[in-house]
């Protein structure tokens, strides 16, 4: 075995080996990097590690002679089957690479970027919403739409404003206990229902609320603020991970940094939301 395998080496240029060692490196870190975080990650590491073993002992056995050859031909067979299987069972992760894939820069169509009107009625309406431990989930657009899942909300299509925000999580409302979707500077659908990502993806337990900006942020490149009606925490969820306990101080300027937009530091006319569990519609009374 050893012998064929230093004449298998001598049949190659030691740059055409580093070559194709890079590029076999480079496919299976990307291949990782999309299965991080998923159930698939760690059988995809199994299988890679049994394909190798078993490669490494048909080819380089195999090449001594024809002392193989009834298991190199079964082996043949068995790679065409376990791709078809792979594509089966890893549907799911197939999409959100090519999901992941579409939102690189180059294949961006360049559409105009949010306005601070976002920022700032977002970041208005989730302090509120926090202070008073109002739950909410609000998904703000970037380059992909989520044509699909506003159309089976409640179609608003209404400026943004932090009030009107504030008035849709407010409790008992008809449209508070599902998400909120934002496309530009307008609120284009309230009550939907985002998928949730699969159990085991988030580490520890989270709500439903988690697990649904999860999931609407694994399939699109949006940007999904959370607010915790426990305890108020402020999170925010991007490509499927989740950013969790997000100060109030640092809130407006994390939006505005994953939404890429340059903001003007507050004024001192801004005024700050209040503590109280009031209506939103009791903040212009004296």
């Amino acid at each position: 075995m050893l012998t064929s395998l230093t004449k298998l080496i001598q049949n190659y240029h030691w740059f055409e080996i580093l070559v194709e060692m890079a590029v076999i490196w480079c496919v299976v870190y990307l291949i990782f990097r999309f299965l991080q975080g998923t159930r698939g990650a760690g059988v995809i590491k199994g299988v890679v590690v049994l394909l190798v073993v078993l490669t490494l002992l048909i080819r380089v056995a195999g090449s001594a002679g024809d002392v193989l050859g009834r298991l190199d031909f079964i082996y043949n067979r068995f790679l065409g089957l376990l791709a078809i299987l792979l594509i089966v069972v890893f549907q799911p992760e197939l999409r959100q690479a090519m999901i992941r894939l579409g939102h690189t820069r180059m294949f961006r169509l360049g559409r105009a970027p949010q306005t601070e009107r976002v920022i700032e009625a977002v970041s208005d309406a989730v302090l509120f919403l926090s202070k008073n431990q109002f739950g909410a989930l609000i998904a703000v657009e970037r380059e992909v739409r989520l044509g699909g899942l506003s159309d089976v909300g409640v179609e608003l299509d209404a400026k943004i404003s932090a009030r009107l925000l504030e008035t849709i999580f407010w409790p008992n409302s008809p449209l508070h206990d599902l998400g909120v979707i934002v496309r530009d500077d307008r609120i284009v659908a309230a009550s939907v229902q985002f998928p949730l990502i699969e159990e085991g993806a988030i580490m520890g337990t989270p709500g439903s609320r988690h697990r649904a900006a999860a999931g609407v942020s694994l399939e699109s490149d949006c940007v999904v603020v959370i607010v915790s009606e426990e305890t108020g925490a402020i999170s925010i969820a991007e490509r499927g991970q989740i950013t969790f306990d997000i100060s109030r101080d640092q809130i407006r300027d994390e939006i505005a940094r994953r939404l890429a937009v340059t903001i003007e530091p507050p004024t001192v006319t801004d005024i700050e939301p209040p503590t109280t569990s009031e209506t939103p519609s009791e903040r212009n009374v004296a």
